[in-house]
């Protein structure tokens, strides 16, 4: 009987960009699981029906992103035998979408460094939600003035590193002329309590005035110096043995002819 069946433990909502799946254990053997969401004010939603996974991906029916749910997670007899019993389930922590969902990586679009100015413009990440006419929300678009945007930045190479804070999607900020920088940008929601940082965009690093000596160090130069010296010896050195062997052939065939003369 439904009794007999283990609930589901360690249970744990995964989030990025309202993108969210709910993980639990165990494995089912010889039973399945049925996921039920229930929201504050909206209906019971059921998802991933009869199933033997671990795992649901529940965005779809956590679309009122400011609510706060839980998960019901439901031990379930294989679906012909007839058993009118409450099946045994397991309840998730809350969840609450808009204020635990991990701000994802910003794409950044492209930037230049011009004289003492170092542009940077960059992308939201997407939302798996859409508009009526099909494009997809961006996290810009669910959390309004809630989300804002830092980017860090320093002298390449080094580790002093500065920050700007922005709403819009590029950034301008004065550099030292002729000085590569390395910068990467960050999704933050202030007004949370946890979460509050989103996660980092790659690291891209400018190229102004970057010679061999910046991207490889002393070692090139020690290795061109070394060339160098050795192309300079052997333009001096080659052209003194090339004469000697000329005198050296010159003077055997004097000696040649003295000693045929003689003969």
């Amino acid at each position: 009987g439904y009794e007999e069946l283990p609930t589901a433990v360690n249970i744990t909502w995964s989030s990025i960009n309202f993108k969210t799946i709910l993980q639990w254990q165990p494995k089912p053997s010889g039973y399945f699981y049925t996921v039920e969401i229930h929201g504050q004010t909206s209906d019971v939603k059921r998802k991933c029906i009869m199933t033997s996974e671990t795992e649901c991906d529940v965005t779809d029916a956590l679309r009122n992103v400011k609510e706060t749910y839980t998960a019901h997670i439901l031990s379930v007899m294989p679906a012909e035998m007839d058993n009118f019993e409450e099946p045994p389930f397991a309840v998730s922590e809350k969840f609450t979408p808009y204020s635990q969902t991990v701000i994802g990586k910003p794409e950044i679009k492209d930037y230049s460094q011009k004289g003492s100015k170092l542009n940077v413009v960059f992308k939201d990440p997407l939302t798996p939600y859409i508009f009526p006419n099909g494009s997809f929300q961006s996290i810009q678009d669910i959390f309004q003035h809630d989300l804002e945007y830092k980017l860090y930045y320093w002298k390449d190479q080094s580790s002093g590193k500065k920050d700007v804070t922005t709403k819009s999607h590029n950034f301008e900020v004065s550099v030292d002329s002729g000085k590569n920088y390395c910068f990467y940008v960050q999704g933050i929601i202030p007004s949370r309590r946890e979460n509050r940082n989103g996660q980092e965009s790659m690291v891209l690093c400018t190229s102004v005035g970057r010679n061999i000596l910046d991207e490889y160090g002393t070692e090139v130069f020690i290795i061109l110096a070394v060339i160098a010296v050795a192309v300079i010896t052997l333009a001096i050195v080659l052209p003194v043995v090339l004469c000697k062997r000329k005198k050296a052939k010159k003077a055997r065939v004097v000696r040649e002819k003295e000693l045929l003369n003689g003969v």
